[in-house]
This record gives structure tokens, C-alpha cells and sequence, in this order.
């Protein structure tokens, strides 16, 4: 519990929340790790939540919003975290109901609740404004996590751009990798473009969801979001065309090495002519002198050598 923006209490029954958010001055925060529906059920009766926003709270897979009740509104999120080594998008669900005096945060137990605490405990000038404040934190720590994973991709997107043109590409590898990331990214989209609606939706006036004093934080985790989901895009893109790309290349050296074949075939096809003509048992110029040995391996020589001239020349070889 906060007074004044200070913490007073903690630790109390939950049964004291509606008391204490009678109290002038007062926020509660609450937060509860993989709750069910029958945890979340006394604190329904205590904040007089919307049956569907409890449902929604324990569901799986909601998509990023706001929904606005008669009481209260219910906020639905996501962090995103990146494995470095894999290039794999995780995701923790993150939750919030938001009343006037009340804040309840619903999380999994991978989300780092402490980053959250850190930055309210980094502002403390801002507590004052109590629900806004908690609820700025909250968004603000999950909106910097959505922009620092996209910098860790598009750093990871960077090393397959300099793996591309490497003297021994590694295809298989690079295409595993692209698609991995690829993947990622589609994850990363889901869990950002949302969050365009979900913060203009709070800062909106009519709803009256934040303190005013408040608003140029929101502001600013706006433009965030708006940053992050614009480089969303572009690295979709980027992938995309790194993909089509590795193709052309492989394309290209396939028909290189195709050339190179090619042309170290015509070459050895004159002295297989040439052998093959005089190979035959029937009397020919220079057949059976020495002269003639001479001049068809001279032939040889001289077709061959002039062939891979022409080719080196014409960049066949």
C-alpha cells in the first residue's frame, strides 16, 4: 500500500484491499504469479471486477488490449525475450486490472517483476500520482524490453547480412538461422503492433486512466512502442530479403560451377577426339610414324591450351 506515494504496508491479507483503497491518499498494488480463477475469486469480490476480464486474466493467448468495464479496465500484454544463441522469441503474458485507487498485476513466473519495481523505485518523485505511476511502470518496462529485443535482432540480422557474401558460405545453416529469425520476428509483431491501440487507448481523455500529469511519460512510451514497431517491420523486410537473396547467390554459384564444368568438358573433349581418331585401326596421314604421334599430341596441346585461354578470357574458367 502507498500513501502519499510512499510504501506504508505490505504483506497484509487480501481481504483489506477494499478497506485500505477507502483510505485518503491510498493506491494498493497487488500481484499475483500464475494465479487461477479461484485465486483471482476473492479479489473479484473484493474490487468488484468484471466476470470476463477474470477470465480473461487466467486465459491463454490473449491478443495486446485494453478492455474498459463500468469499474475498472483490464489491461493485456507482453514481455518478449530473445536466446541469443538460438535466435528464439519467448514470451511472458503480463496483465493488469487498473481502478482508481487499485492495481493488479497477473504475470507468469518468467516475467522479471523486479525490473518493474526497480523502475518504480528509481522514480520515486512520480508515486504521487499513484495508479498512473504504477501502470506507466509497467507498460515502460515491458515496451523497453519489446525495443531492446528488437536491437538484438537486428543485430543478429546484421551477422547473416556478412555471412552472405563469406568465400565459404555455409547455406543450410544461414537458411535454418534466417528462418528462425524470421519466426521471431512474426512472435515480436504480435506482441508489439498492438500496443500502439493499447497505449493511445489510455492516454485517450474520456477515459480519465491516467493522471494528466502523467500524460508526457505515456507520450513518451508511445513513441517507443511506435519506434519499436516501425524497426519491426523493416527487419521483416530485411529477412525476407536476405532469404531471397541467399537464393539468388546459390543460384549463382550453381551456374558457376555449372560454367566451370562446362568448360573443363569442351577442353577435355579434344584430346578424347583427337586419341579417338587416330586410335582407329585404319591407315590414316602419320599412321604409324613417328611424325604423326608428334603432330596429333602437338593438336592436343596446342586446341587445348588455346580453349582454356579463350575461356579464362571470357570468364567461363
Amino acid at each position: 500500500m502507498y500513501r502519499n506515494g510512499v510504501v506504508e504496508l505490505e504483506d497484509f491479507p487480501l481481504d483489506d484491499v477494499s478497506d485500505h483503497i477507502l483510505e485518503p491518499a491510498c493506491t494498493v498494488w497487488v500481484d499475483f504469479t500464475n494465479p487461477t480463477r479461484k485465486d483471482l475469486a476473492a479479489l473479484e469480490e473484493e474490487l468488484g471486477l468484471h466476470r470476463l476480464a477474470v477470465d480473461d486474466a487466467v486465459a491463454d493467448f490473449e491478443r495486446p488490449k485494453v478492455d474498459r468495464y463500468d469499474t475498472h479496465l483490464f489491461l493485456a500484454a507482453y514481455a518478449v525475450s530473445l536466446d541469443q544463441k538460438t535466435g528464439v522469441l519467448s514470451t511472458q503474458p503480463v496483465k493488469a486490472f487498473i481502478t482508481p485507487h487499485a492495481f493488479v498485476t497477473v504475470h507468469s513466473k518468467s516475467f522479471d517483476i523486479a525490473a518493474v519495481k526497480k523502475k518504480w523505485d528509481d522514480e520515486p518523485d512520480l508515486a504521487g500520482h499513484g495508479v498512473s505511476f504504477l501502470l506507466w511502470g509497467l507498460l515502460d518496462s515491458v515496451v523497453d524490453g519489446h525495443f531492446e529485443t528488437v536491437q538484438e535482432l537486428d543485430a543478429q540480422i546484421e551477422k547473416l547480412e556478412d555471412s552472405l557474401f563469406d568465400p565459404k558460405p555455409k547455406s543450410p545453416e544461414l537458411q535454418r538461422r534466417s528462418f528462425e529469425l524470421r519466426k521471431s520476428l512474426v512472435l515480436l509483431r504480435r506482441a508489439v503492433l498492438p500496443m500502439r491501440e493499447v497505449v493511445n487507448t489510455l492516454m485517450r481523455r474520456d477515459l480519465e486512466a491516467i493522471d494528466p500529469a502523467m500524460t508526457p511519460y505515456f507520450q513518451d512510451v508511445y513513441d517507443h512502442v511506435l519506434r519499436a514497431t516501425e524497426w519491426t517491420e523493416s527487419l521483416r523486410d530485411l529477412v525476407n530479403t536476405i532469404l531471397e537473396t541467399n537464393i539468388s547467390l546459390q543460384g549463382n554459384r550453381m551456374n558457376l560451377i555449372m560454367k566451370k564444368v562446362t568448360s573443363w568438358a569442351a577442353i577435355i573433349a579434344v584430346p578424347t577426339a583427337i586419341t579417338g581418331f587416330y586410335g582407329q585401326n585404319l591407315p590414316y596421314p602419320g599412321f604409324a610414324t613417328e611424325w604423326g604421334f608428334i603432330a596429333s599430341s602437338a593438336l592436343i596441346v596446342v586446341i587445348s591450351v588455346a580453349l582454356y585461354f579463350a575461356f579464362k578470357r571470357n570468364d567461363w574458367l
